[in-house]
């Protein structure tokens, strides 16, 4: 009884004071952030924070528009509270924190003044756990379309992660039929390689 006493005080918002509140943004992804702190304070080991709508970033229409004034300034705002805040509290060492989407957008603005989904180039944020902040890893071309320099797959990423955590990224499982399959699987089903720039 006591441990779900816990988890439904972990849920309570309103045991935050209104200026902390405020801070991550009154926005139900700011409220989301916010609850992301309070949940690996508590030691969940695994938070999504999402908070917004249903496809509310597929933005095939009014892409720029929409950005501007309603999706990135709520991420700003949550986002370097929810490192600060981890940080004074001294859980962004061992807390790993990643900024990402499945896909990217198009480079070419659609009819309808937004973009598509886009699977060729897109950029992400990681931090915490270890990792060296303040660092860029590979370019794009001038359009944001292509891959200009040091190309980062899927796979270098999860392996990053997974030095981050203290887990070998060259660990492999066996699928059902016996093929193994690396937990850092990348492009071609060969392994993904933490990335050295970032230590």
């Amino acid at each position: 009884m006591e441990h779900f006493a816990k988890c439904v005080r972990t849920f309570d918002l309103t045991l935050e004071s209104p200026k902390d509140r405020d801070a991550y943004g009154r926005s139900r992804f700011g409220q989301s952030m916010l609850l992301a702190r309070r949940l690996v304070e508590a030691g969940c080991r695994f938070v999504t924070a999402e908070g917004y709508e249903h496809s509310e970033w597929d933005t095939h229409f009014k892409n720029d528009e929409i950005l501007r004034r309603d999706l990135a300034p709520k991420l700003d705002q949550a986002l370097s509270v929810l490192v600060n805040d981890l940080d004074e509290r001294g859980l962004l060492k061992t807390t790993v924190v990643v900024v990402m989407g499945e896909f990217g957008r198009t480079p070419d603005i659609n009819p309808e003044g937004g973009r598509d989904h886009w699977a060729n180039c897109w950029s992400l944020l990681i931090g915490g756990g270890g990792i060296r902040g303040g660092s860029v890893v590979g370019s794009s071309d001038a359009t944001a379309g292509h891959v200009a320099t040091r190309m980062v797959t899927q796979g270098d990423l999860f392996a990053t992660i997974y030095k981050a955590l203290g887990i070998d990224p060259a660990k492999i499982y066996h699928a059902p039929g016996g093929r193994p399959v690396y937990i850092a699987n990348s492009i071609g089903d060969k392994r993904g390689t933490p990335v050295q720039e970032l230590p």
